[in-house]
Formats: C-alpha cells, sequence, structure tokens
C-alpha cells in the first residue's frame, strides 16, 4: 500500500449515528515537514500539542534540577518521571508577567491561570464584561481546526463557575478556564471522561445519543460492519494498530460503565470526596489521560488543554496522607512539615504525568510513537504558591514534536523571558508562522532538535 493512500487522512467509521475515527495508519500516507526547516522533508504522522495545568505552583527547591544542561538526577518532585527522562526537559526562567497585579491588588490564582495560556492581563470583575485574550490553544485551533473533526478539546477534573467573585473580585471563569477562543469568549472545559467520550466519538442530537444507550451498544458495536471491512483491506501492521487502538477505545467504555455503576465514595470524615466520576480522583486523571490520547491517537484533534485541578483549588489529598486543603498548605510560611506536605501533592501530579507520557509512548506511529509527534507542555502560573510569584516559573515540555524538540535537557533562559515566547516556538512547529501572541517578545530558541 507504500505506493498510493488507500485512507484519506479523515477517514472514520459510521454506524447507526456513531462516528469512530480511525488511529493514524501506515495507509494514509505521510505529510509535509515542518516549515521551521529542522526536520526531514516527510514525517508519518501530524504534529500535536497539549497543554496541562496544575494549580498553587510548586515547592520550587524540589522541583528544579540543580545544574543546566543534560538532565542528571532528578529532584524529589521529578523523580517519578525518571523512566521518561529522555522525553522531557525542565524550562527554567519563564515569566508569566500578565499573572502580576500591575495595580490590580489582589487574585493571583486568577491572573495564574487566566495569564496562561494567553499572556493577557486579565480585567478585574466579578461581572460579565471579563476580558483576557486568545491562548494559544485556540490560535493553533482558528488555523488547524478544519483538519480535524474537533478543532480542539477543553478537558478538567474540577468543575467551575462560569461567572460570581471566586478570587479577590475576579471572576470566577478566571480560575476555572485555560482556553480563550477571542478576549471574551472563555471555553468552558468538560469534566465528566462520560461526555468527552461522547465528544470523541459520538454523533447526531440528543436522541440519538439517549437511543444508543437505550441499546446499550458501544461505539464499536455500532460500526462493527465498517471496522471489518475495512480491517480485510489492510497491510498486517495497520491491522495490528487498529486492533490495538479498538482494545483501547473498548477499555475504556468499560471502564465508563463501571465508574457509572457504583455510588459516588464516601471521604473520610471531616474531608470532601473527590469531585467527578469515576470513583477516585487519580482514577479521574487517568481516564482523562486516556481519552486524550485517543483523541491524539485518531486524529479526531490535535489540540487540548487539561486542567488537572482549578487555580486556588483547596482539594484536600487524603489518598496520599495529606488531609489539609492544597490551597491553604500552599501557604506554607516556610514551615517543614507544610513543605513536605506540598512536595506530596506535586508527585501526585507528576506521577499523573508519567502515566499519559507513558501512554503515548506506547502507541506506535509511523516510524515512532505518539509521543514523538506530540508537545505536551505542563505547568502553573504560579512559582512558589507561598509567595504568588510569577516569575522562575515550574515549567516542563516533553515529546519530540515531529523531530522539532531536543529532550533530556534543563534549559535555563535568561529571568523575565515570555513565557508566550514558548508558546509561539510551539506554534510554528504546528507548521504555521506566527509572530506575535500576547505578550511575547520572540520565539523561545534552543528547543531545536
Amino acid at each position: 500500500m507504500s505506493g498510493h493512500n488507500l485512507l484519506t487522512r479523515r477517514a472514520v467509521l459510521r454506524g447507526m449515528g456513531a462516528t469512530l475515527a480511525l488511529p493514524w495508519l501506515e495507509a494514509m500516507g505521510p505529510q509535509t515537514g515542518w516549515a521551521g526547516g529542522a526536520t526531514p522533508a516527510a514525517k508519518a504522522a501530524p504534529n500535536r500539542m497539549a497543554f496541562l495545568y496544575v494549580p498553587n505552583g510548586k515547592n520550587m527547591v524540589d522541583w528544579t534540577p540543580k545544574s543546566a544542561g543534560e538532565l542528571g538526577e532528578l529532584p524529589a518532585i521529578l523523580e517519578p518521571l525518571a523512566e521518561h527522562k529522555k522525553e522531557f526537559s525542565i524550562l527554567t526562567g519563564l515569566t508569566a508577567d500578565k499573572a502580576r497585579a500591575h495595580g490590580d491588588g489582589g487574585g493571583d490564582h486568577a491572573r495564574a491561570l487566566g495569564a496562561f495560556l494567553t499572556g493577557a492581563q486579565p480585567r478585574k470583575t466579578d461581572g460579565t464584561d471579563i476580558r483576557a485574550g486568545i491562548s494559544v490553544d485556540q490560535v493553533a485551533a482558528s488555523r488547524l481546526g478544519s483538519q480535524t473533526r474537533l478543532a480542539s478539546l477543553e478537558m478538567g477534573t474540577e468543575a467551575g463557575a462560569m461567572a460570581g467573585n471566586c478570587d479577590s473580585g475576579y471572576s470566577c471563569v478566571y480560575s476555572s478556564t485555560m482556553s480563550w477562543r477571542s478576549a471574551t469568549q472563555p471555553l468552558p472545559k468538560e469534566v465528566n471522561p462520560k461526555l468527552v467520550f461522547e465528544r470523541l466519538f459520538a454523533a447526531g442530537s440528543a436522541q440519538d445519543r439517549a437511543r444508543r444507550d437505550a441499546q446499550r451498544k458501544s461505539v464499536l458495536d455500532l460500526v462493527k460492519s465498517d471496522f471489518e471491512e475495512l480491517n480485510g483491506k489492510l497491510g498486517r501492521g495497520d491491522q495490528r494498530k487498529l486492533d490495538e487502538f479498538a482494545t483501547a477505545v473498548r477499555d475504556i467504555e468499560l471502564r465508563i460503565e463501571r465508574a457509572g455503576r457504583f455510588p459516588e465514595p464516601k471521604a473520610p470524615a471531616g474531608f470532601a470526596a473527590p469531585a467527578g466520576v469515576p470513583d477516585s480522583f487519580e482514577a479521574h486523571i487517568r481516564l482523562m489521560c486516556d481519552l486524550l490520547v485517543l483523541a491524539f491517537q485518531t486524529d479526531t484533534t490535535r489540540v487540548c488543554t487539561f486542567v488537572l485541578a482549578n487555580e486556588g483549588s483547596n482539594k484536600p489529598y487524603p489518598f496520599i496522607n495529606v488531609a489539609e486543603g492544597h490551597h491553604d498548605l500552599s501557604h506554607h510560611g516556610n514551615d517543614p512539615a507544610k513543605k513536605t506536605k506540598i512536595a506530596a501533592i506535586n508527585r501526585f501530579h507528576t506521577r499523573q504525568l508519567a502515566y499519559l507520557l507513558g501512554r503515548l509512548k506506547s502507541v506506535k506511529e509511523g516510524d515512532g510513537t505518539l509521543l514523538d509527534h506530540c508537545m505536551v507542555a505542563y505547568g502553573s502560573g504560579n512559582s512558589d504558591g507561598n509567595a504568588h510569584n510569577h516569575d522562575d516559573l515550574p515549567v516542563l515540555l516533553a515529546g519530540r514534536g515531529c523531530g522539532t524538540l531536543r529532550q533530556g535537557r534543563h534549559l535555563v533562559f535568561q529571568k523575565e523571558t515570555p513565557l508566550n515566547n514558548l508558546w509561539l516556538a510551539m506554534l510554528n512547529r504546528m507548521d504555521m508562522r506566527v509572530q506575535q501572541l500576547g505578550d511575547s517578545t520572540g520565539e523561545l530558541k534552543n528547543l531545536a532538535a
């Protein structure tokens, strides 16, 4: 099949109102290379970008590698990522200047998330006159969205109000929303895995979805005949990839179904039960990670944002023996016991990142893996949560970006380098030529392979 394209890049299977996008197959052929010129003329798959956000900063002593250059011994918070050390880099020195007050007083948590992907100063209001800026993911979605069924995917684990005062006079929308289609149009995130799954794989009206639920048929059941017909036309490698993909879809369907059968768990006395489905916070995060992987694997979208917890979140973590709320602990006052607990929360979050990177790495695609064809940015708009500072942010960049990124390093940039310079560099690895985004001053250098 190497001499011609059997399938279009947007091929899908359809049945009884369901739509199932296919994984990237060799039969779909190559794409053109990155406009930056650092990659070969052809590549096996498109580039993707994902942005993961964690709130309340980090215990920076346990986050920052001791020296610049090749990553050696990882600090405590990064240790869960040890097996992926060659797949990511730590970027030190980046600043979200527009998260600073600039005369607006308190509200560092709201500004931290509102400015993280936009590089724009959020307007201080708890009314309807909200304003920030277009976020990097939506710049990519506006230019690339026509190439995929979904222009972008916005996910999270904590629901958040889209109005009201949540942080010193700032609307709740700022501390719960990462993605902005325009300066005045935030995009709410979906926290229910079942609804994310339906958005990825279901089509038709609410009545159509209700009918399918009543029939208790899975997406794979609904497209079974098309699936079998296609599988008979593919080469052995593509058949194996399609079977692996079907297994992953079925696994997620079963996990969502199981989660729906269990009542909401009762947390230990004095603690709020983790919100959402399924029955544990970690399982919720990991199910969302699996959905992100499927979204990229099927080329349903190439742009995703994932807020692991809202900015300023005071969620307790009793399952890792941290009874106090995250936000309360972040104001540690240099109390060693509180800083130890913050580091434990930080390690929990990086374990979830390690899970996502492992899943992306497990999916073979072309001459590499799905992780090779991704850029995954992970970080927070606060640095030290106790100080509410927005410079030297904890930022990690993973994936090879289709050969445009060299990983396994600790890169130290000049202080006050705009975080948006990194977003600009990522956009331009998505076959776009973007000159300005928010407060950027130019593309971040020294990332290339």
